[in-house]
């Protein structure tokens, strides 16, 4: 099978026409009672059946966060694989939430799970962690490219916990998070309209103190639920907000079950992101 359009490309066209946003599914045990459904594979699969159908012809990305559907076991994979597929189908680009990180065959095996065409898996992108050094992440990169598909590394994130060692020094004085963002935008130098290796960088942050321009596309969460909002972008993203993908989970999945209030709340915050970036 001959490889998609570079994920990059797809990234940006999808951007332009359906808006800059990125809902999660994130079926949590919590979320599932609030829709009134139980926390089993039924109520799992009528979350994610209802997510996807509400959403997937209208969002630029899906994002399911594959823990949430692998506690279920076989069968909360099972619903996992079906959801990817039908979402791609309707239109979504898929980035499967995974944040894998190995080395060697063991790095392969995962980006053969996600990024072989071939794999009930397979998406469009997949979230992964460079923190065993940026070149286990090789055969990611290297399966990424010859499927048409894109990854997003985890570089600076919303966690607390996370900048004891993305903002720890290198010998050259570079921060972590510097090396790895430099790193990635060596991958997508020359890439047109936007190179396929996103970064992770929540929205949270403020002024993150790193330059982002990586040629790639950047990953904000922390959008709604989390506490930041549309108008924040430009001061966390500056010259680089054009390229964030801006992902929100609970401040849409709340409105569910109702498909109506799902659909009207993601048109609200795309638009809003239009709005903060058009206006910076």
């Amino acid at each position: 099978m001959s490889p998609l359009e570079p994920f990059g490309a797809r990234l940006r066209h999808a951007m332009d026409t359906r808006g800059p946003l990125c809902v999660g599914i994130d079926p949590h045990a919590s979320l599932l009672t609030a829709w009134g459904l139980n926390d089993d594979i039924a109520g799992l699969e009528r979350f994610t059946r209802t997510v996807v159908e509400a959403l997937a012809d209208r969002v630029a990305v899906l994002k399911p966060q594959s823990a949430f559907f692998e506690r279920f076991g076989s069968r909360g994979i099972a619903v996992l694989e079906k959801s990817v597929a039908e979402a791609r189908e309707a239109g979504a680009l898929v980035l499967m939430d995974a944040k894998r990180g190995d080395i060697g065959s063991t790095m392969g095996a995962y980006a053969a799970t996600y990024l072989d065409k071939d794999s009930p898996l397979f998406s469009d992108a997949v979230t992964v962690s460079p923190y065993l050094g940026f070149g286990s992440l090789r055969p990611a990169l290297d399966a990424a490219a010859a499927s048409g598909a894109g990854v997003f590394v985890l570089a600076l994130t919303s966690n607390p916990e996370g900048a004891e060692v993305q903002r720890s020094t290198t010998a050259d004085g570079r921060s972590l998070a510097q090396l790895m963002l430099d790193h990635m935008a060596a991958e997508n130098a020359g890439a047109e309209p936007l190179g396929s290796v996103g970064a992770v960088v929540g929205a949270t942050l403020g002024d993150v103190g790193v330059n982002l321009d990586i040629n790639g596309p950047l990953l904000a969460p922390g959008i709604g639920a989390q506490g930041a909002t549309p108008a924040d972008l430009p001061g966390v993203f500056g010259q680089a907000v054009g390229n964030v993908v801006p992902s929100v989970s609970r401040g849409v999945l709340r409105h569910g079950p109702d498909v109506a209030a799902l659909r009207e709340s993601a048109t609200r915050f795309a638009d809003e992101v239009r709005s903060a970036v058009a206006g910076r």
